[in-house]
């Protein structure tokens, strides 16, 4: 088995207010992207960070027009996969333990991914704000990385027009339209995404203390 992560770190840091890409903003002393690429490094076999044109290292691919596509690039970048980790580069505070675990689960399913339970409630409404009704809580899990998968399953799933892949959340739903098969794995509550300056600070204090 060969597992090869993938970090689509393409994302360009304007909710943050930065002049540079998301995963290259300064997070307690280091670019945001290098405390996942720690943790994924360590478990992997090899890493793939997909990235703007400017940002190209050794071994990194250029990213896509959406951030699947930049998923797609990296994979095509690594054809020894038989395992893929995907995860975001804005989740600095992502462990080995998680990575670990979604890698565990995935058997007999063509994907394992990363989840919290929804604790607020939430309604689904019509285009005005109207509600149309209120969902049932108890079924529903918010969705975060590592995502993990079969890589055949993967490459089947991202093998589609780009304009699907620029429509698409999330890897897992490709894979989930695609006719496979995904399990949830519970995450704890700091596995956060850094979208805001407030993330950012937030983050920056759980790194540092």
């Amino acid at each position: 088995m060969t597992v090869v992560g993938i970090v689509p770190a393409g994302g360009s840091g304007e909710r943050l207010g930065a002049d540079r890409p998301k995963a290259f903003v300064a997070c307690a002393g280091r670019p945001l992207v290098e405390w996942s690429l720690d943790v994924l490094e360590a478990v992997c076999d090899r890493v793939v960070v997909a990235v703007p044109a400017g940002e190209l290292r050794p071994g990194w691919v250029e990213g896509g027009a959406s951030r699947s596509a930049s998923v797609r690039n990296a994979l095509a970048a690594a054809p020894e996969a038989t395992r893929v980790v995907v995860h975001d580069a804005a989740r600095p505070l992502v462990t080995r333990e998680l990575v670990e675990s979604c890698l565990a689960a995935l058997i007999g399913v063509d994907g394992a991914i990363a989840a919290v339970p929804v604790v607020d409630t939430i309604k689904q409404a019509y285009p005005d704000g109207t509600v149309e009704r209120t969902l049932e809580r108890a079924r529903l899990w918010a969705v975060q990385t590592p995502q993990v998968f079969r890589a055949e399953a993967l490459r089947r799933a991202l093998d589609v027009a780009d304009d699907v892949l620029a429509g698409a959340t999330d890897d897992a739903s490709l894979v989930e339209a695609a006719g496979g098969s995904v399990r949830l794995v519970e995450a704890p509550p700091e596995n956060f995404k850094v979208t805001s300056a407030a993330d950012l600070a937030r983050a920056e204090a759980a790194l540092l203390c």
